[in-house]
This record gives C-alpha cells, sequence and structure tokens, in this order.
C-alpha cells in the first residue's frame, strides 16, 4: 500500500508524458484523477492505522543495491507511524487542490508543469515514508528539483533570482547532511532508520554532536530557521500560486519533520545539550519574522514572512522537549499547512482578478466579494490563533512546554501571538473592509463553485481541528511517547555524567499535558 501510495504520482507524471501538450483539458484531468485517487488512499491508510503502536507499520522493504566498498545493503523500505501519518495526510489533502489551483494561473506548458508537481509529491510521500536513510536523502533530493523548475519557468519577474537562491541554499545543506549519512552509514554499517536510531548512542558524543549538526543544518535551511530564512521571501513571492501552497503546506514541513526525525530522535543527549540555542533562534525567529511581515507591502510577501514567524513556535516546541511541546508541534506542522496554504489560495485568487498584490490596491472589497471575505477572515482568525480553530490548539501546547523548559523563551514567544494578531488583522482591514479608492475593486467576481470546492474542505480542516484536536493527536501519541522515553533516558544519563541525582534531573510534567487532546 505504501508502495502505491508512494509511486502513484510517478506513474500520473508517466501517463502526461503520453498526453498530447495541446489537449490541456484532459492532461487537468488525468492529474486531478491521479491526486484524487492518491488522497483516497492517503484516507485508507489514516482508517488502517493502529494509533496504539509506536513502532511503523505496513512496513516494505527489498533489497536495493550495496554500498560500495562495503557490505551494507541500502534498502527499499517504507513504513509510517504516527509523525509521518499526519504528514502524509496533509500531503495527500493539499495535491488535489493544488492541481484545481492551476486552472486559474498557469496557462502556458500546462503538461510539463504537471508533470513537475506530480513527481513533487511522489518525492514529498517517499520523504516522509523512507526508513532507509539512502533512500530518504534520493527522496528528499528528487523533491527539490521540481520547485526549482516551477519557480524558475512559471515563477514572476524576478524568478531567476529567487531560484538561484533557492538551489544554492537548499544544495549547500543537503552536502553537508550528505556527509553526515555517508559516516554514519559507513560506522554502523546499515542504512535502516530504526538500527540507525538505536546504534548513534555507542558513537562518542563529539562525534554525535558533529552529525547532529549536520543533519540539523540541512533541516534548518529548509524550515526555515533565522538566520537562513532569506530564501523564502524570495521563492514565495516569484513562486506561483500553486507552487507557494505546496511550499507552504508540505515542504517546509520537511525541515520540521527532519529535525525531529533525524534531530532529536537520533542524537536525544546532543538535543537536550543545544536545546537553548534552537529555543533561542524559535523565539527570536517569531518576534523578527512578525516585524518582517509588518514591514510589507505586497500581501503574498507578507504571509511568506509570516511562515518564518509561525514556524519559529514550531521550532520552539520541538526543543522543549518535553511532551506538550512535541505534540503541539507536530500538530502545528499541519495546522501551518493548512493555514498558509489557504491564505496563498486567497492572495492567489484576488492577483488573478486584479492583478497586483499590494495592499494600498486594494480596500472595501468584501463588498463586492462576501464570500471570498469571510473565506479570508477565517484563515486569517486560523493563523492568529483564534480559540476555535486550529492554530490556537498548537500554539498554546507548544508555548505552555516552551513555559516548562524555559520560561524566557516561551515569555518571548508568546508576544508573537500579539505581533501576528497586528500585521494580519491590519492586512485583513486595509485590503477588504474601508472605502473602496480603485474602481476595478466596485465589481470584482466573487469565490467561483470551483474555487469553493479548493477552499471549503481547508476551511473545514481549520475548525474541525480547532475543536476536536484529539482526532490527530491520537494517532501520533503513541510515536511521540516512545520517543518522549528516549529524551528521559538520555536526559537521566546526562544528569549522571554531571554528578546529578537521576532524580533531581528536571523532567516534563506529564499530567499537565496528557488530558490536552481528551
Amino acid at each position: 500500500m505504501l508502495t502505491l501510495l508512494t509511486f502513484l504520482p510517478l506513474l500520473g507524471a508517466l501517463a502526461l508524458l503520453l498526453v498530447p501538450a495541446e489537449r490541456v483539458a484532459l492532461l487537468r484531468q488525468v492529474a486531478l484523477a491521479t491526486t484524487g485517487l492518491v488522497a483516497a488512499l492517503g484516507l485508507a491508510l489514516w482508517f488502517r492505522f493502529d494509533g496504539t503502536q509506536a513502532a511503523a507499520q505496513m512496513m516494505t522493504s527489498a533489497k536495493w543495491f550495496t554500498i560500495p566498498g562495503t557490505a551494507v545493503d541500502a534498502g527499499f523500505t517504507l513504513g509510517v507511524d504516527g509523525i509521518s501519518l499526519l504528514m502524509v495526510a496533509l500531503t495527500a489533502l493539499l495535491m488535489p487542490i493544488v492541481i484545481l489551483s492551476t486552472y486559474d494561473h498557469i496557462g502556458k506548458r500546462v503538461k510539463e508543469f504537471l508533470v513537475w508537481m506530480l513527481v513533487m509529491e511522489t518525492g514529498m510521500l517517499g520523504v516522509f515514508l523512507s526508513l532507509d536513510l539512502v533512500l530518504f536523502y534520493v527522496f528528499w533530493e528528487v523533491s527539490l528539483i521540481p520547485l526549482y523548475f516551477i519557480v524558475g519557468i512559471w515563477g514572476g519577474e524576478r524568478r531567476l533570482y529567487a531560484t538561484i537562491k533557492f538551489f544554492l541554499y537548499t544544495m549547500a545543506g543537503s552536502l553537508v547532511m550528505l556527509v553526515g549519512i555517508i559516516y554514519l552509514v559507513y560506522h554502523l554499517q546499515t542504512t535502516n532508520v530504526p538500527a540507525i536510531v538505536q546504534g548513534a548512542s555507542s558513537l562518542p558524543f563529539d562525534v554525535q554532536t558533529l552529525l547532529f549538526f549536520a543533519f540539523a543544518l540541512s533541516f534548518a535551511i529548509k524550515v526555515p530557521v533565522l538566520p537562513f530564512h532569506t530564501w523564502l521571501a524570495d521563492a514565495h513571492t516569484e513562486a506561483p500560486t500553486s507552487g507557494s501552497v505546496l511550499l507552504a503546506g508540505v515542504l517546509l514541513k520537511m525541515g520540521t519533520y527532519g529535525l525531529l526525525r533525524f534531530g532529536v530522535e537520533i542524537f536525544p543527549g546532543v538535543s537536550l545539550h543545544y536545546a537553548w540555542v534552537f529555543m533561542a533562534l524559535g523565539a527570536i525567529g517569531i518576534v523578527y519574522g512578525a516585524f518582517l511581515a509588518m514591514a510589507q507591502s505586497d500581501l503574498k510577501r507578507l504571509i511568506a514572512c509570516s511562515s518564518v514567524s509561525h514556524l519559529g513556535f514550531v521550532v520552539l516546541g520541538l526543543f522543549a522537549l518535553n511532551e506538550s511541546g512535541l505534540r503541539g508541534s507536530v500538530l502545528q506542522m499541519v495546522n501551518h499547512g493548512i493555514s498558509t496554504g489557504l491564505l496563498f489560495l486567497l492572495v492567489g485568487m484576488i492577483y488573478e482578478r486584479r492583478h497586483t498584490r499590494q495592499i494600498d490596491q486594494f480596500g472595501g472589497i468584501a463588498a463586492s466579494m462576501p464570500i471570498f471575505a469571510l473565506c479570508f477572515v477565517v484563515a486569517v482568525l486560523s493563523s492568529v490563533g483564534l480559540p476555535g480553530l486550529n492554530g490556537f490548539v498548537g500554539e498554546y501546547m507548544i508555548l505552555l512546554g516552551a513555559f516548562l523548559a524555559e520560561p524566557v523563551w516561551g515569555a518571548i514567544g508568546v508576544t508573537g501571538v500579539i505581533f501576528g494578531a497586528v500585521y494580519l488583522l491590519s492586512a485583513t482591514r486595509r485590503v477588504l473592509f474601508g472605502a473602496i479608492h480603485h474602481a476595478e475593486n466596485r465589481h470584482l467576481p466573487d469565490a467561483t463553485g470551483r474555487e469553493l470546492a479548493m477552499l471549503v474542505p481547508m476551511l473545514a480542516f481549520t475548525v474541525w481541528i480547532g475543536i476536536q484536536p484529539g482526532t490527530f493527536l491520537g494517532p501520533v501519541t503513541a510515536s511521540l511517547d516512545a520517543l518522549q522515553v528516549r529524551i528521559d533516558d538520555a536526559r537521566e544519563v546526562r544528569a549522571a555524567a554531571l554528578h546529578t541525582p537521576a532524580s533531581q534531573a528536571p523532567r516534563p510534567e506529564r499530567p499537565q499535558t496528557e488530558a490536552l487532546p481528551r
């Protein structure tokens, strides 16, 4: 099932190659049918998954090739646990919506664009399902290549600058990670991720530290964590709407997923030792990203800068290294993908009508586009963390975890909630309400039926997660509990090394957070 789920988009891309380029309607139908079928398989995977098990499920494994100079066999190994299940579900949900969005803004070289989109989906799903380190790296690179062409060919006026900047940043991080992978494989004599998780603790601590940062650098660039954030706004601004939705919705989560899966899980001791660094970067990124967003006059660039702030929350929660922080961060990955992806879709809709994204060119459009305005307001309230919507649950758990771990960084993180409300609500007022100063805004067509087909499912999830977060936290709990045991064990080892009785070592206050999903 996982093999079919991963490679079905690639089969769809091959099918598109057989369709003549001038048959645009058929090309779109094939791409939409393919992503729809992948979404159905993702739904079936959700219902087949046993949330009481921490280990990977529905595994498939086969020998791939023998690594030169060793007796190690790289394997084609796929599996899904609670953490990867949420990421797979998010990817499967967004892709049909993204394909629907291309009907408006992709009018040239449609065939090539859809092929790249489906290849990217295979890469993204492979990243989340790989249980072999070499296979993970291959899928990691496969998922990056399509975005290079999507931004470079179908992007805005400064697309070449944005593409080259994105390429240089991500390739630099990928090469450093490759060095870490090679070292691990040759010294542990395995490419199997569960075996590496168990064997990495036998390495000297200074070696673990170097390996941790080799992985963490690549993932921090991908998130992006301050100060590696400068490529993000350019890539988002120049990318077509569908590219921005996928970049915000899924591709950035590959970075936070990697920090959790290949940083914290493999090197819990190093993660504890340097947790304050990442918590500081996350907290500062929350505030700095908010200030960046406040300074923008381009609505799309404002939302792009907001991702630096919102993903700072995820990093802050991950390195709180307690149950509340970890659960909140994993849930917030999904929340950000839905809320920010929704905002990019909405910005794309008004750009197609007005051919501008400058905030001062709007004003009062709620009068002519009331349905659009309603959707925009709900998306904004979701992003600012209104209680009852999805953003509140994740941010609350993250901040609770941060206060339990490091109150200073938790307090700084709280200010991001205030600043987020400032720049998002201010932009909403200036775009939707007030007097109409430009005649072009008086008779803008409201959201169409196809556009509502994209927006309504995402709006439904913002409410569903906000009211019933346990539905989405349930499958992830067992996997995160097992990870928490590894972190607690590493904490005790660290305490013993510092000549501190284990009973005095700080441990997460579990009773305060276990009741939250219910």
